[in-house]
């Protein structure tokens, strides 16, 4: 076996070589799009049904060999059904990418604590807000369907959007950068969510989650009920955050 390899080595062309490279970022790719969902634990479990398949192979285990054979022929179905939300957010990822995404986050830098000051001012109040902020993923589809801002990120226009019987305040301010580009826009609601039976009428939270699961955009909700605020990213929602824990969280996670 080991003959066979360095016999493959020795005869490995550029070609090869760059087919290894591309392979390589591709599964990295994934694997960081997948990392601290659900999917990625089912990544593992594939990656131990491969290595004992290689066992079984080495070890001429035949009935192992015969149930993995078996299991082989619906992978491909399996993978489709099983990752469907990270493979659309990769594919999306790709197709997404621009020049404009480092501009973007500088601009974002500017505005970030007016953001802050926004969110904690609405939290003080119970006044309810959902604020997606795009990161490599354009937004665009969504803000379309909303009304168009196209104004400077500012405490006093997030405030005055999201205050109570404002026209706009039912639905999601969209930010790119230092822009919001519209508000009142409408979210996907999530295929499944772990928020349990108490938040099934709670349309924000589920909304953040739905669009952190379609994209990666990261998602803040304030609860027009208690005040907590939430951050949604990658189809998971962290609840209960306080200002400082915010501001590391969504930083760090836009970086």
């Amino acid at each position: 076996m080991f003959s066979n390899i360095i016999d493959a080595l020795t005869r490995a062309t550029i070609g090869d070589l760059l087919d290894i490279i591309l392979v390589t970022i591709i599964l990295y790719s994934f694997l960081r799009l997948i990392k601290d969902t659900k999917a990625y634990q089912m990544a593992m479990g594939l990656g131990i049904v491969g290595v004992l398949f290689l066992v079984a192979q080495i070890g001429n285990l035949y009935v192992t060999k015969w149930l993995i054979n078996t299991f082989i022929n619906v992978l491909i179905i399996a993978i489709i059904i099983l990752f469907a939300p990270e493979l659309r957010r990769f594919l999306t990822s790709i197709g997404s990418r621009s020049f404009r995404n480092p501009l973007a986050a500088r601009a974002f830098q500017e505005k970030a604590e007016d953001i802050f000051l926004s969110v904690d001012a609405m939290s003080r109040k119970k006044i309810g807000a959902l604020i997606a902020l795009e990161k490599n993923i354009s937004l665009k589809s969504y803000a379309d369907r909303g009304t168009k801002i196209e104004a400077d990120v500012s405490k006093d226009l997030l405030v005055s959007i999201f205050f109570p019987h404002s026209p706009l305040h039912d639905g999601a301010v969209i930010v790119r950068g230092n822009k919001i580009l519209a508000a009142g826009c409408l979210l996907p609601l999530p295929a499944t969510h772990k928020l349990g039976r108490n938040f099934l009428t709670r349309t924000r939270h589920l909304a953040a989650i739905g669009l952190s699961q379609e994209t990666d955009a990261a998602v803040i909700v304030v609860s027009e009920e208690t005040g907590a605020i939430s951050l949604a990213t990658k189809g998971s929602l962290k609840q209960g955050l306080d200002l400082d824990q915010l501001k590391e969280s969504l930083l760090s996670y836009l970086k």
